[in-house]
């Protein structure tokens, strides 16, 4: 069953772009959210995205995943719960797609490092480094800066895990220069594509922990959620061989997360009584999520990823070994800005110049940022194996 139409973003009635454009040029047959999409997906920082950490370290690893294959796992279960809603595929996917632009080299762990490594120039937070790439630092266009997206794309991005209270520095840079309504719940293709996020990277960091060799199925199976799951396998499939059975339970991970969320959503829509997108915003509460049996199940099972996966004794030595590369890169740029390339020397003050040079970092593949820590300051001692 699809949602009444009026909760659904409609291109037509967007609120539009910061900044006027010439559309003499060829555009194509496309509305203004799959301009928004496509826009993303020819973006410099989202090809960049093939080189920077999931779980483990993009340069090792083939079958592991990184930032750019989670992205569009995350669009493809997105765009799949969008269609059977009703709702906007084309804004649900715009969002997976660029949702960790801005994640710098070596995942949470080199975010760490460089919020700890300019906190005296506001710190550093991905999701906020996601609007300033999307909304100045990407320059493809010739008379303004940033990518310059529909409102509700800018909109769902700022409020990735919902409200914004409370705003870093460049979460309220880009919004001091389009208002996007901060405080409000954003659209349902917003929450759709949050929850998306979560149920990939909960299945698919199973997948590489297991194949890492880092999981421990056995361990897994204490979860109730993974035992359901593993004893329904073993009932549709005796007899079949354990590789199979751990795709088939990533699979079905997926799957039932998503149905549950179709469900849940249609449930506490029809309880909110929400009639428009407007009344969506002011609902006061997250429309699309788990219901609470299977949000208990997934927080026990995200609990266990970061005891056994993500803190893993296998991972720490990395985790701190990604964090000192970070951490000295900054302290290298701080103190010989000479080092910085042409065009990043940059900064109207002091935490200018310093936001500049979060902004390099940031922008940094993890080979990258192994061969710039290789050529200025030292050896990189990551463990051959991730």
């Amino acid at each position: 069953m699809t949602l009444p139409r009026a909760l659904a973003a409609q291109p037509s009635q967007s609120r539009g772009r910061a900044f006027a454009e010439d559309d003499r040029g060829p555009r194509g047959p496309r509305d203004a959210f799959q301009r928004d999409r496509d826009r993303i997906v020819h973006s410099v920082a989202f090809r960049r995205l093939r080189h920077k950490t999931q779980v483990f370290v993009a340069p090792d690893g083939d079958h592991f995943r990184v930032r750019l294959t989670h992205s569009i796992e995350v669009a493809q279960i997105g765009r799949t719960m969008a269609r059977a809603l009703g709702l906007n595929e084309d804004l649900t996917e715009a969002l997976c797609l660029a949702h960790d632009l801005g994640h710098p080299p070596f995942g949470h762990g080199g975010e760490h490092a460089l919020d700890g490594s300019l906190v005296d120039a506001g710190g550093f937070d991905h999701n906020g480094h996601t609007l300033r790439l999307v909304t100045a630092l990407e320059n493809p266009y010739p008379t303004f800066d940033g990518l310059n997206l529909t409102w509700e794309t800018l909109e769902g991005l700022a409020k990735h895990n919902g409200p914004a209270m409370a705003p870093n520095w460049a979460l309220a840079e880009a919004n001091a220069g389009f208002d996007l309504e901060l405080e409000s719940w954003p659209s349902l293709e917003a929450q759709v594509a949050a929850i998306a996020d979560d149920i990939a990277y909960d299945n698919h960091d199973i997948d590489d922990g297991l194949r890492a060799g880092i999981l421990d199925l056995d361990a897994l199976l204490i979860l109730p959620f993974v035992a359901r799951h593993w004893a329904d396998i073993e009932r549709r499939h005796p007899g079949l061989d354990r590789t199979r059975k751990l795709k088939a339970l990533v699979r079905d991970g997926i799957g039932s997360m998503v149905g549950d969320v179709l469900a849940e959503t249609r449930r506490r829509i029809a309880e909110a009584g929400v009639a428009s997108l407007d009344e969506v915003r002011a609902a006061g509460r997250q429309l699309a999520g788990f219901s609470d049996e299977i949000q208990t199940e997934e927080r026990a099972l995200k609990r266990h990823l970061y005891r056994h996966l993500y803190n893993s004794d296998a991972l720490t030595p990395i985790r701190l070994e990604a964090q000192r590369i970070v951490a000295d890169l900054a302290q290298c740029y701080r103190e010989n800005p000479r080092h910085l390339p042409d065009g990043w020397q940059r900064g109207a003050d002091e935490t200018g110049r310093l936001r500049g040079i979060g902004d390099f970092i940031a922008g940094m593949t993890d080979r990258f940022a192994i061969a710039r820590h290789e050529e200025l300051i030292g050896p990189v001692r990551l463990p051959d194996r991730f």
